[in-house]
């Protein structure tokens, strides 16, 4: 079975313990060692950071708290406190169990800090060490903010459009919606939409880039447009939660039309890089082993994080039937696979040179801060990935 059909719909019933067994076969950009299962040997990792690390480790997220940043806060330990002025989540940071010496701050992004870009934040505020940052906006600030990834949690881009089939029922990917002539809506500033229309899938014509990241326009277009989402929220959740939709939608994902960037990584300044380069070389390895444990088990973190939504008081509708929604679909789509090398976390460079290739000239052409001769190796490292660290 491929792992992106080019239509699908998430079933309700299925059980994370169940997927946890059944996993699809991967893509060409998954290891045939990606098998989502769990029964490695313990791998023997640096555990203390308090010589080499600073006291509270920053990490930005890009959106409110949902189980795409699981992973961050599978690290919290006990007695972590969420704090509703600042909308962040603090508290002893470890790993199996294991107190590392220092304390771990996530940091909600997105509606909780007005949309502020997460690599402005992560330039003018220094508490921040990491930030989640996909390698297309990396790519896109390459000259005037440098940063530089350091881990894969995700390997596929969990991006997609959506739409509804009961008003489009003839539309069976985002190819169709050209045909069909479908207003399709989307973030402001996203280069994966000049990638779409310069390479005809979409017209110029029937993209819209008022997407703010609520259901509110497609509920009120009863359906008749398609917009962007995380092929591991927005269908689960319009189809099982949001009441004035409740039906099924149907989706296609980016990576599957050749957008291949990397979500959902972490990234530092250049700067920041070489400073922490100590911390860094024993906090990866533990951050690598935390998506593993997520995946695994993912109960305790996905209650954090429903607890910290519920607290933060935003408005934002997220409950654990949607996390654990998402944690399956990470696992059965893989989108949390390994790396072809077999490991968990690192970067195929070779993919990343040709989405170089892709994305690069759109930024240009746009008037983004493209470093001239940019590479692979300058927006992302695998210098500090564990290569024990996987998905068996």
């Amino acid at each position: 079975m491929d792992i992106f059909s080019k239509s699908r719909r998430y079933a309700a019933t299925i059980v994370l313990a169940t997927l946890m067994v059944s996993a699809c076969s991967s893509d060409n950009d998954s290891s045939s060692t990606g098998d989502t299962t769990t029964d490695q040997e313990p791998i023997n990792i640096e555990t203390d950071l308090s010589q080499v690390c600073p006291s509270e480790v920053g990490i930005q997220t890009d959106w409110n708290p949902q189980a795409e940043h699981g992973f961050v806060y599978q690290m919290l330990g006990e007695n972590y406190k969420i704090d509703t002025s600042a909308l962040s989540v603090s508290g002893p940071l470890q790993i199996g169990g294991n107190d590392t010496g220092v304390s771990l701050r996530i940091y909600a992004g997105g509606p909780a800090i007005g949309f502020e870009p997460v690599i402005s934040r992560l330039y003018s505020k220094p508490e921040i060490l990491l930030t989640f940052m996909s390698t297309d906006i990396a790519i896109a600030n390459s000259a005037d903010k440098p940063t530089v990834a350091v881990i894969a949690p995700f390997n596929i881009n969990p991006q997609i459009i959506m739409w509804d089939p009961e008003t489009y029922p003839e539309v069976e990917t985002i190819a169709d919606l050209k045909t069909s002539n479908v207003r399709v809506l989307y973030f402001r500033n996203v280069a994966y939409m000049r990638y779409l229309v310069g390479t005809g899938i979409l017209s110029e014509s029937q993209v819209e880039d008022s997407y703010d990241g609520f259901p509110e326009q497609f509920i009120t277009a009863n359906g008749t447009v398609a917009q962007q989402g995380f092929g591991t929220n927005e269908p689960y959740f319009y189809e099982n939660k949001l009441a004035e939709w409740l039906k099924p939608v149907r989706y296609q994902y980016l990576h599957e039309l050749g957008w291949t960037p990397y979500a959902q990584t972490l990234a530092t300044t250049p700067d920041r890089k070489t400073e922490f380069d100590s911390c860094l070389r024993l906090l990866v390895p533990i951050i690598q082993q935390a998506q593993v444990d997520y995946i695994s088990d993912p109960t305790r973190a996905n209650n954090i994080i429903v607890e910290t939504v519920n607290k933060f008081g935003s408005g934002t509708r997220y409950d654990i039937d949607q996390a654990t929604a998402s944690t399956a679909k990470q696992i059965t789509d893989r989108l949390v696979s390994n790396s072809p090398d077999g490991t968990l976390g690192s970067f195929d460079f070779d993919r990343l040179t040709k989405f170089l290739e892709i994305a690069a000239p759109i930024y240009k052409d746009r008037g983004d801060s493209v470093r001239e001769g940019l590479v692979a190796t300058d927006v992302v490292t695998n210098e500090y990935i564990n290569p024990l660290i996987s998905l068996r």
